[in-house]
């Protein structure tokens, strides 16, 4: 077996004279390597090494900023996701309360307006709704019309999706309304339809954001109309 130049090369250990000398030539060095000054020991006896342990403390300082600043964003997230549990845990009683198909609806909607403090809800359905009043927010079209095209893709796939929708999708939900719509999340309510939620935050939907309480919600809501499907399919006849 042939040998390679590096092994023909002879090693030795580096000397900790030749490792000072490093830094001497070198006194940037362990700004680029930040986490090895946590890991020196620093003679007590002061002197030119006061400046090393300064800067320990400085680094350790920094990185405890950074961890205090982390834990108060997860301390506030825990606390939204707290609300949140405890909105759609009540919006579920109230759902299990409904009377009608129209009146599960209507506690949704007034939900998502109220208590989630979103400005637009749209419900569309594939079927109608028994005792259901005309309402701004209601769109019923079977699943095979043509009107439904704008929305074939979201629904095939089932998934929610949040950010800024296309306008032919918006003004078919939403439609004089539209145009006050800059994000938004659609949620599908298995066998039944969808919601659209609108805002006029373009921030307020955005597709890297969790849709994990509004898919709740729509499970929920199908739930809720399930308990009355006959009268739907009776208001379809």
């Amino acid at each position: 077996m042939s040998e390679t130049a590096t092994d023909a090369v002879p090693r030795r250990d580096v000397t900790a004279f030749e490792v000072a000398n490093f830094l001497r030539r070198n006194p940037d060095f362990l700004s680029g390597f930040p986490e090895l000054t946590l890991t020196l020991r620093i003679p007590r006896e002061q002197g030119p090494t006061t400046s090393l342990a300064s800067y320990q403390l400085d680094v350790l300082r920094d990185k405890n900023r950074a961890l205090h600043k982390r834990l108060q964003e997860l301390i506030a997230i825990a606390g939204e996701n707290e609300l949140l549990v405890g909105r759609v845990h009540a919006l579920t009683l109230a759902l299990m309360r409904a009377r009608s198909a129209a009146d599960t609806l209507g506690r949704v909607v007034a939900t998502l307006t109220e208590d989630f403090h979103t400005e637009l809800v749209c419900v569309l359905l594939f079927h109608g709704v028994a005792d259901q009043s005309e309402s701004e927010w209601l769109t019923i079209l079977p699943r095979e019309s043509r009107q439904l095209a704008p929305l074939a893709d979201f629904i095939s796939r089932g998934e929610a999706q949040c950010g800024r929708h296309a306008s032919d999708q918006m003004a078919l939900l939403f439609g004089e309304r539209a145009a006050q719509v800059k994000s938004s999340a659609l949620i599908p309510v298995p066998g039944h339809g969808l919601v659209a939620v609108g805002s006029l935050d373009p921030n307020r939907f955005h597709p890297g954001m969790g849709t994990l309480f509004l898919k709740l919600i729509a499970d929920a809501l199908a739930a809720g109309l399930e308990r009355f499907a006959g009268d739907a399919r009776s208001s379809d006849g």
